[in-house]
């Protein structure tokens, strides 16, 4: 079968591989459309970071690189291994693309993201989305029933928010601030929206400004090197300032607009990666205020709320499909382009 395989920087192969071996507790899947993620664009571009197998073999999955790309798909079931129920031939379906050890424990209190040895599907091993079949364990497969396949590759994003939104314990109503209209803030706008909170959208980039708003996940657009943030934000709450924000940016600079934003007892939930340490003054910032500050990554027990979200249509995700690629033109169509031209994207799907 023809699969992406990752050999580190800026070197991914289209190319024949063996079919992965149905094994009992497992199905074979037909991938259809795999989303891009700023991760691949992150080990792409930059070269193998963990989880990616570089130096030893991964402890749960036994691969080193080379290993098949992509871990946002979604797909149809054609065969099904000994011993699995609930799912069958023919089902449509998306992957959790999470492999952990079962023993940790953070596994035994199910919180299954913060496995001591997790890996992921696509980036460790264990075959991946860019490929013609995939075999993995029913415990991760979930079916998407009538939703589309190409809106299917975008729960596994949607699930981040939605554990992001729930770890910051957001109760329906209120005020959201999200600093940064990437894919993952958002996807999280959307499902604030759905839980009917009022959603103020901080970003710079132009284009990512109109998708805020074309997209209708914001009920107002703010561009902070223009505005002062938390005074629209108070303004906008008459005085109150936010319940919560959502820092989706990864930027010391939106982290302090986003404190300054919240209401006295506000939350912040800092669902972006930074890659460089953010110093804070805990007393002015935090304390004075008796603010808190929590931290979500991944995402566990998320993907059914994240499908069923979905499938009611209380979140639109084909509004966030900005281009479908075939696989033969990954490099130029996915990773250079939204390398280059990122800001006018949301996400680019791509298929087999």
């Amino acid at each position: 079968m023809r699969a992406v395989r990752y050999y580190g920087k800026e070197d991914v192969r289209l190319e024949e591989v063996p079919a992965p071996e149905l094994l009992p507790g497992t199905v074979r899947i037909t991938p259809a459309f795999t989303g891009i993620c700023g991760s691949d664009l992150h080990l792409y571009f930059d070269g193998p970071i963990p989880p990616a197998p570089a130096d030893s073999p991964h402890p749960i999955s036994g691969e080193q690189l080379p290993v098949v790309f992509g871990h946002e798909f979604s797909g149809t079931i054609t065969e099904v291994g000994e011993g699995v129920e609930g799912l069958a031939i023919g089902d449509n379906v998306v992957v959790e693309p999470l492999m952990v050890c079962g023993q940790c424990p953070p596994c035994n209190a199910n919180r299954y993201n913060l496995c001591e040895k997790m890996g992921f599907i696509g980036i460790s091993g264990r075959g991946g989305g860019l490929a013609e079949q995939i075999v993995t364990e029913q415990r991760f497969v979930h079916p998407i029933g009538d939703l589309p396949l190409d809106q299917g590759a975008l729960i596994e994003p949607l699930a981040v928010g939605m554990h992001a939104v729930k770890h910051a314990g957001v109760v329906d109503g209120g005020t959201a601030v999200i600093g940064g209209a990437g894919p993952i803030g958002l996807l999280t706008a959307a499902i604030l929206k759905a839980r009917g909170m009022r959603v103020v959208m901080s970003e710079v980039s132009a284009a990512r400004k109109d998708i805020a708003r074309s997209t209708g996940v914001a009920d107002l657009v703010v561009d902070p090197s223009e505005q002062d943030l938390p005074a629209v934000v108070r303004e906008f709450t008459d005085g109150v300032g936010a319940d919560v924000a959502f820092d989706a940016a990864g930027i010391k600079p939106v982290v302090d607009a986003l404190l300054a934003s919240l209401r006295p007892g506000g939350r912040l939930e800092v669902v972006a990666i930074h890659v460089s340490p953010v110093e804070l003054d805990l007393t002015g910032q935090l304390i004075m205020g008796d603010k808190v500050i929590g931290g979500s990554i991944g995402y566990a027990n998320d993907h059914v709320e994240a499908i069923e979200l979905a499938r009611s249509g209380a979140v639109d995700l084909s509004k966030f499909i900005t281009r479908k690629i075939s696989v033969d033109d990954i490099v130029e169509d996915g990773y250079k382009r939204l390398r280059d031209h990122g800001e006018t994207e949301v996400k680019i799907l791509v298929h087999m």
